[in-house]
C-alpha cells in the first residue's frame, strides 16, 4: 500500500486525532541500546547525537532534560511518503497563527507534535481547514 497522493484528497481526509499524553523531544550521547528501555516513540541520529521522542513521564522518571512539552495529532489518513505539499498546507495553517509544530512522518500517517497549551486549538484549525477551506494556500 502506497497511500494517498493527491493534496486535495488528504487535506479532506486527514481526520487529524489528538493522542492522550504529553511528550518531548531530548537529546543524548547515549547509545540506542542503553537508550532502549525508555520505548522512544520516535529516534533520530543526528551529528550531535540522538534524538529521543518521549512520553514526558518517562523523560522525567530518567532524568532526562527537555526545554518543551507537546501533544501529538495523528493525521489518519493514509498518506503517501512521496505526496507533496501536505504538511506544508498544515504546517502553513497553523503557523498562520503562531503555532509551531513538529511534523514526523511515519510509513501509514504523519504526525504533529504541536506545543500542549495549544493542542486542543491546533485539532480545532485542522478540522475546520479539512471540512471547509481545505485549499493549499
Amino acid at each position: 500500500m502506497s497511500g494517498e497522493t493527491n493534496l486535495g484528497v488528504l487535506l479532506k481526509s486527514m481526520k487529524p486525532v489528538l493522542r492522550e499524553g504529553e511528550f518531548v523531544f531530548i537529546t543524548t550521547r547515549r547509545s540506542l541500546l542503553e537508550v532502549a528501555p525508555l520505548e522512544p516513540l520516535g529516534l533520530f541520529h543526528e551529528e550531535e547525537g540522538l534524538t529521543l521522542i518521549l512520553p514526558r513521564e518517562k523523560a522525567e522518571a530518567a532524568g532526562l532534560p527537555y526545554t518543551a512539552v507537546f501533544r501529538m495529532l495523528t493525521l489518519s489518513v493514509h498518506s503517501s511518503l512521496e505526496a507533496v505539499g501536505f504538511l506544508a498546507a498544515i504546517t502553513n495553517r497553523l503557523a498562520a497563527r503562531g503555532i509551531s509544530v513538529n511534523p514526523v512522518s511515519a510509513y501509514f500517517h504523519d504526525h504533529l507534535f504541536v506545543p500542549s497549551a495549544r493542542a486542543e486549538e491546533s485539532l480545532a484549525l485542522l478540522v475546520e481547514f479539512a471540512r471547509g477551506d481545505a485549499s493549499p494556500g
